[in-house]
């Protein structure tokens, strides 16, 4: 690999873990269960069938005491977790057992024992530079050059990660340039009209969530009869004068509706297309992550390591998830959002899709100058996602950091990202929680 691109303490790392995983013939994988940690998933289990190597893989929803113990429980002597592990170093450094973290989110602990890559460790910004799947591609070449062609897996983790949004960053500029440098990706001018037949795209459309159209096949038919487009048409049918049309309706639309310029701006973002998989990395990501939100993660990660049936599968499991997530969405834009002062949030008990549903009402229903907060009671552990803007974040809102101190103070746990993190508490003290990280988030916006 390219050490004049690379930070130089990266490749040592990665080449401590190619050691590693080379002396042992079974490795179990532990990862998230989104975009990013599937396709990092993929990755890894591609790398190692090539290598010969027999391998499990877990997918969780995340790493917390309760899973943290099934790792313990698992006897293994040698283990993989991507996309997640940063908030438990010291955990995962206390087992016997030989392990590699591949992780993206806010550094929390030095490792002492175990081999830990991850952006931060190298003054790289992990939540818009380098995500699960870039640190599992970054070791993929590492164990062989001819697993280049995964660049292309990991570029559905970028793009489900959202890190192309605003541009390629860091590490993911290096994946951009040796894939296409090889042929693999190529890219295309972005576009706030979906791909596929507008008329069932438009209606399960959450990015963007349009309102009185998405979820809305009257809302649908009367927007394409304003722009002049049959009802059949797809994308790819379009004159200039229908695009040209078509888009400027949609972006009347979530003006109206208080879409701030900078999502407006983020809606039109480059795409890229994916060589062997004949679809754009956004595409990919978004098969992928509809397993995993349902729960079958395992088709996912067959289907990024290649598989046609699961891709299939994926596809079909796609259009179930995105089905569910707008009636989640749906509900919440008819009961609204409760505000507090400095942040707003709404019970995602009954919704469904807490971290999906709260990215959505952050960037097209809520409040743009407060984090949105999604929470999950359903059982005795609240499971809390959130969100904020690249705006916030200029105003000093760090959402990884409120989520830990929140969490801590009521018995639970948290991080992530600035930008977008979670966290678990007890539920019946879920009310405590949301006053503390009201209170918090206040300080950082003072501060």
């Amino acid at each position: 690999m390219d050490d004049t691109v690379l930070p130089s303490k990266l490749l040592t790392t990665l080449s401590q873990a190619v050691k590693i995983v080379n002396g042992h013939d079974f490795i179990h994988v532990y990862s998230h269960y989104d975009a990013d940690g599937i396709t990092a998933a993929s990755i890894i289990a591609k790398t190692l069938l090539r290598a010969g190597k027999e391998f499990k893989i877990t997918l969780f929803t995340s790493l917390n005491d309760e899973n943290m113990n099934t790792i313990r429980s698992a006897p293994s002597e040698c283990i993989m977790v991507t996309d997640l592990g940063a908030s438990y170093i010291e955990q995962l450094d206390a087992l016997k057992c030989d392990i590699i973290v591949l992780d993206h989110h806010t550094v929390e602990k030095q490792a002492k024992r175990i081999c830990y890559a991850n952006p931060h460790l190298y003054g790289i910004d992990g939540m818009t530079s380098g995500c699960g799947a870039t640190m599992a591609f970054l070791f993929a070449i590492s164990m062989s050059q001819g697993n280049w062609d995964l660049v292309q897996v990991a570029f559905a983790g970028i793009a489900g990660d959202r890190q192309h949004i605003n541009g390629l960053k860091g590490l993911n500029i290096y994946l951009y340039e040796g894939g296409l440098e090889r042929g693999y990706i190529k890219v295309a001018d972005g576009s706030m009209i979906p791909p596929g037949q507008l008329i069932s795209e438009l209606f399960l459309s959450t990015d963007p969530y349009i309102a009185g159209v998405s979820g809305n096949a009257d809302g649908v038919a009367a927007l394409l009869d304003s722009a002049g487009i049959g009802r059949e048409k797809y994308n790819k049918d379009l004159t200039e004068e229908e695009r040209r049309k078509l888009s400027s309706l949609i972006a009347l639309k979530l003006m109206g509706q208080g879409t701030s310029m900078q999502t407006m701006f983020e809606l039109t973002r480059t795409r890229y297309y994916l060589k062997d998989w004949n679809m754009d990395a956004e595409t990919l990501g978004s098969l992928l992550n509809g397993c995993g939100r349902l729960g079958l993660g395992g088709i996912g990660v067959s289907a990024g390591m290649g598989d046609t049936k699961c891709l299939s599968k994926a596809a079909e499991l796609e259009n179930t998830s995105k089905t569910q997530i707008m009636e989640s969405v749906l509900s919440l834009q008819k009961n609204g959002l409760n505000q507090m002062k400095h942040i707003q949030w709404f019970d995602s008990s009954e919704l469904g899709f807490t971290g999906m549903v709260c990215g959505i009402a952050m960037q097209f229903m809520g409040n743009p100058s407060k984090p949105t907060i999604g929470i999950n009671r359903s059982g005795g552990t609240a499971k809390i996602s959130s969100r904020a803007t690249f705006g916030l974040l200029d105003k000093g809102v760090d959402l990884s950091r409120a989520l830990k101190e929140a969490c801590a103070a009521v018995g639970g746990s948290g991080g992530g990202h600035r930008i977008a993190s979670g966290g678990s508490c007890p539920s019946e003290r879920s009310d405590e929680f949301l006053a503390n990280l009201d209170e918090i988030i206040g300080e950082q916006l003072r501060s």
